[in-house]
């Protein structure tokens, strides 16, 4: 199943081009990395991917349903959204469980399954013994944890993650990124994650679009054997 195709898509800001003629399938079950030097219009593509900005020209398509036929659910941690004060009134636990109201009506009463979901997910990244503690008053690494936590909460069916290992140590990447491949293979999650560090994920990707720069500027899509927009498999 197609999960966001986009097609001959170029955009930009202000009248400066940043990205030209990408052609890009997901499909569902991938663990796909978008990666390239800094400026290369990374978070733009995922933002273009979910609709939160709109192309200059050609087409984006974001998927309405999963593939059991229910509503597409999205988990989304962009960049920098852990930078709470320290007045951020919420505990890890209370801000993981809102992340169930995405599978609802925020007005309904979470049950027992919701908490087993939202532990199970403060769990997974390795927060437990921090469910209790103020979100203002943990470290960077930390927030960024449970906020892919709440993403995780949300049991999404398209997991879009920009930049997430911000202020982990390698062990902890490296922990992290066999979470997101159990997903992926468990769950049958797709995941898309904007990175710096891909030599240090090939073993856990399917597939990597790489943003290069071209000969007159801007940014095309490639992987390390083709630059139709039809990836191949890293490896």
């Amino acid at each position: 199943m197609r999960m966001v195709s986009l097609r001959n898509v170029n955009f930009g800001y202000g009248d400066v081009p940043c990205l030209e003629q990408a052609d890009v399938d997901i499909f569902s079950g991938e663990f796909v990395t978008i990666s390239g030097q800094n400026g290369a219009a990374k978070t733009t593509m995922l933002k273009l991917m979910l609709g939160l900005l709109k192309p200059w020209s050609g087409t984006v398509e974001l998927a309405r349903r999963n593939a059991e036929g229910g509503k597409l659910a999205i988990g989304y941690v962009p960049q920098q959204i852990a930078a709470f004060n320290g007045a951020f009134p919420s505990t890890v636990t209370e801000f993981v469980r809102s992340g169930r109201h995405a599978r609802g009506s925020w007005l309904r009463r979470l049950d027992q399954e919701d908490r087993r979901i939202t532990e199970d997910a403060i769990r997974q990244v390795g927060m437990w013994e921090f469910r209790h503690r103020k979100i203002g008053e943990l470290s960077g690494g930390q927030k960024q944890k449970v906020c892919i936590a709440r993403a995780l909460a949300q049991e999404p069916d398209l997991l879009v993650l920009d930049e997430p290992t911000t202020g982990m140590d390698q062990e902890s990447r490296l922990g992290f990124y066999r979470l997101l491949q159990a997903q992926v293979k468990d769950y049958g999650r797709t995941v898309v994650m904007v990175t710096h560090n891909l030599s240090e994920m090939t073993d856990f990707l399917d597939r990597c679009i790489t943003l290069e720069r071209k000969e007159d500027g801007g940014w095309k899509c490639c992987t390390t054997t083709s630059c139709s927009g039809h990836f191949a498999p890293v490896g």
